[in-house]
């Protein structure tokens, strides 16, 4: 199955099943926007694994904190100002003034830095070359190095500074000298590094196929102001391409079926049963693509 057959698996607005594992993707810039539609796609009995946002959510700490709440995983990008303490970090009693009321909460051992200055302070030797998925130019690799980290977004002192909140993996991906992202993932602690980037970089297959379905299929043309119409107008759109994508992989099945045909009438000498070998696995690839009433929810179809 292509990857934008597998990003078409919908669930609700906004929620999205990715690459085989279940990820839930919210495209608004509203940050409180993909509760309602993930609570009626849960309602409806959808699954999911891995949370895919952009930095517009990953910053806001309500929002990660509502994912943890519900179980979910998520891996988020934040930008390169979000501040972390060191995972061994830890808080001291404030210490005792003069004058004035004694202080509420204790103050951590440690100052916080922006994830920028922390990535920057590691060692060369700490980042890893890795390789989450074959593009259509061969496998895609970039830089990588991930760090356990407590989030600077627990209770606000009156000095402005904010005590550590929950522990995370803090992902850097690197791809040019001057190309940096960042990125907050609550996987465990014993999760390789290979599945922490795919895991971030399943986000794509949301994005790609949302733009398709967007620039081809008229997803974005219905003016509408409730909730029904706009999901049917999405399911027809979501049936419309997986359809198309059902026949795309139907024609690459015949020109390939063609060409071994023309490779063996060129070559007399080759072998007949590996021929028939590859047209089992081609076979079995489009069998994988699932029928269009398995990717509605149960409320829909």
């Amino acid at each position: 199955m292509s990857d934008c057959a597998r990003s078409c698996r919908k669930a609700g607005r906004g929620i999205w099943t990715v690459a085989g594992a279940p990820a839930f993707h919210c495209p608004s810039s509203s940050s409180r926007s993909g509760a309602s539609p993930w609570r009626k796609s849960t309602a409806a009995g959808a699954v999911f694994g891995c949370v895919a946002a952009d930095a517009e959510y990953g910053k806001v700490a309500h929002f990660r904190a509502g994912l943890a709440e519900r179980g979910l995983r998520y891996a988020v990008g934040i930008p390169s100002t979000q501040t972390v303490y060191p995972a061994d970090v830890t808080l001291e009693p404030a210490p005792r003034s003069p004058t004035g009321r004694p202080a509420k909460h204790p103050v951590p051992s440690v100052e916080a830095r922006t994830v920028g200055e922390t990535i920057t302070a590691l060692p060369a030797h700490a980042w890893r070359f890795v390789s989450w998925r074959t593009g259509t130019k061969g496998r895609l690799r970039a830089r990588f190095v991930a760090l356990r980290v407590r989030v600077a977004d627990g209770v606000r002192l009156r000095t402005g500074r904010r005590l550590p909140g929950s522990a995370a993996w803090l992902v850097c991906e690197q791809r040019t000298p001057d190309e940096r992202r960042y990125y907050l993932t609550n996987h465990p602690e014993d999760t390789p590094l290979a599945a922490v980037a795919a895991d971030i970089k399943a986000r794509w297959v949301c994005e790609q196929g949302h733009q398709q379905m967007k620039e081809e299929l008229g997803l974005d043309h219905l003016e509408c102001r409730n909730w029904t119409a706009l999901r049917h107008h999405t399911v027809l759109t979501m049936i419309a391409l997986c359809f198309l994508q059902h026949v795309r992989l139907g024609e690459k099945k015949v020109r390939r079926q063609r060409l071994v045909r023309a490779t063996s009438a060129a070559n007399p000498a080759s072998d007949p049963a590996s021929d028939r070998e590859g047209a089992a696995r081609n076979h079995r690839a489009m069998s994988l693509l699932p029928h269009p009433h398995s990717l509605l929810p149960p409320s829909i179809v």
